[in-house]
């Protein structure tokens, strides 16, 4: 049975996927991520705000494209955890 948790928005804003245009994305699906790594960004009047991993995993779905709006509780990262 797969432990799937879901990182929210916690703002509404723009979401982005890596730190500038031609940097790489914060995560990718399949990647291993540790509690507090980024996640990705959301941008809300020009303030970029970090989303962090509330949970040590594996990414296994990105839902949110980069520079798509997003309102607080929008799944970005869905992430299976580590048991």
């Amino acid at each position: 049975m797969s432990n799937v948790h879901e990182v929210t928005s916690p703002l509404p804003g723009t979401f982005y996927q890596c730190e500038s245009p031609t940097a790489p994305p914060f995560v990718t699906v399949g990647a291993k991520v540790a509690v507090g790594e980024t996640i990705g960004l959301v941008e809300v009047m020009k303030m970029f705000n970090p989303v962090t991993a509330d949970v040590a995993g594996t990414v296994v779905e990105v839902c949110i494209d980069s520079e798509e709006p997003v309102d607080i509780g929008d799944v970005l990262v869905r992430i299976e955890a580590d048991e």
